[in-house]
């Protein structure tokens, strides 16, 4: 069966900036250590909260909106070609960094994620919402397979013999769910690192590989945080196969590429703005879904200076349900580990990353950690997604474009022009993948 995947993973290195010792300095009381599946592993010895209160989960979500499509625009003011990147991931991933955050440096991370939620009402929203996603897998009501998975991950890394404060371990155990790996950076790093690889490709079924690069892991990394998200669906009314083309895909430089474009007809959220277009693709568990912003020939740059919350909040408002003839391409985009730093800075996170001013003495009651790098890398592929009984259906959609001259013409959306697409949970509204496709032959 073919599918769509989507996959990303975040990691980001907290080192030391003075020369402060390991275990014990300055009256710090040190965790309890035990030995995990994976080996040592820093423990707060307390649970995750498995029925957090959710009072607060559509702010967070509103909040997460926000700084994503903050991001997307600062973003794509550096990078001209293809875009992916999941806005939960970079969220929560920080969010766990924002935990040990204390003065200016935790003022500024609120700023540049807009986090309006007190620290420990953020974190608590956070675990209901990670919750609810998680366990978005299954069967349906009737028992069939939703053929769907949505699957989140995250851990952390830290020296083996540095003293991480006891109440920093227990909110991250109690609203992530994670435990912190001990390894030794400072004698092994190259280890360390070829270990959190191992761990990302394990969670992101072997699409990630080599998520942090040789030489960014140094003998003075402290913490090193990651991330995942793996999500994998079918549409619910499949392309059907027969019907994919070559044909023209035009790009920003007037130019143009043949590639496979997939068509069908089918019942579909749709609405026509001043200068775009949009659609909304359900996926077959009708939980999740793809939005498809389709600015007109020229207007990609306009129209993305202009994309905040409040527009796509009016731009989802506004979608009906039509038949609609569509037409898009098939692409598959992978993307190399991107370094944030410059992007997150832009946006207000200055602090964090300089030595001396950082403070996250939060996490160790110190002020000798900084953020070195944040890097994010994406994969995903998109293609008629049917399998043998949807393609049937799929047929017997297509043969009403063999109609005659008295049949009612459907209204047409030709995606052959670059395009933003987001992979919408629409139960909370969260955005969980966010991406921009200026060459589907790339």
């Amino acid at each position: 069966m073919r599918s769509h995947t989507a996959i990303c993973s975040l990691y980001f290195l907290m080192v030391g900036t003075a020369c402060v010792g390991p275990t014990g300095e300055q009256g710090l009381t040190p965790v309890v250590y035990e030995k995990g599946e994976q080996g040592e592993v820093a423990s707060s010895g307390k649970t995750r909260e498995a029925d957090p209160d959710a009072t607060d989960v559509e702010r967070l979500v509103a909040d997460n909106s926000a700084f994503g499509l903050d991001f997307y625009r600062a973003l794509r003011s550096t990078e001209q070609g293809n875009l992916l990147f999941s806005p939960f991931s970079i969220s929560l991933a920080l969010a766990m960094a924002y935990a040990g955050a204390r003065a200016e440096t935790e003022t500024q991370m609120a700023s540049a994620l807009r986090f309006t939620l007190h620290q420990e009402r953020l974190h608590q929203a956070f675990n209901a919402l990670d919750l609810l996603l998680a366990g978005k897998g299954g069967v349906t009501d009737d028992g069939r397979p939703w053929g769907f998975q949505l699957r989140l991950a995250n851990s952390l890394w830290g020296q083996h013999d540095y003293t991480f404060l006891p109440e920093f371990l227990d909110l991250l155990a109690v609203n992530y769910g994670a435990g912190m790996q001990l390894v030794d950076f400072v004698s092994d790093p190259e280890a360390a690192r070829i270990e959190i690889n191992d761990w990302v490709a394990e969670h992101t079924g072997e699409k990630i590989l080599d998520l942090i690069p040789e030489q960014a892991i140094e003998d003075k990394t402290r913490l090193v945080l990651v991330n995942a998200i793996y999500f994998k669906s079918a549409w619910a009314t499949p392309f059907p196969e027969w019907a994919t083309s070559q044909r023209d895909f035009h790009l920003l430089d007037g130019g143009a590429v043949r590639v496979p474009m997939m068509r069908q007809q089918a019942y579909f959220r749709h609405a026509a703005g001043e200068g775009f277009q949009t659609v909304q693709l359900p996926y077959n568990e009708l939980r999740t879904s793809m939005v498809l912003l389709v600015p007109d020939a020229g207007q990609l740059a306009a129209f993305e200076e202009t994309l905040d919350e409040a527009r796509l909040a009016e731009i989802l408002g506004a979608l009906q349900g039509t038949q609609l003839d569509l037409t898009l391409p098939r692409w598959r985009v992978t993307t190399s580990s991107v370094e944030l730093k410059g992007v997150l800075t832009a946006l207000g996170m200055r602090d964090a990353f300089i030595d001396f001013v950082a403070d996250f003495s939060g996490m160790d009651g110190r002020y000798s950690l900084k953020i070195e790098e944040v890097l994010h890398k994406a994969y995903i592929e998109v293609n008629e997604a049917g399998t043998e009984a949807a393609a049937a259906t799929a047929v017997v959609t297509a043969d009403s474009s063999c109609a005659g001259p008295d049949t009612v013409q459907l209204p047409v959306l030709t995606v052959d022009r670059p395009f933003i697409y987001l992979i919408i949970d629409d139960q909370t509204g969260t955005i969980l993948f966010a991406g921009r496709l200026v060459d589907p032959s790339a």
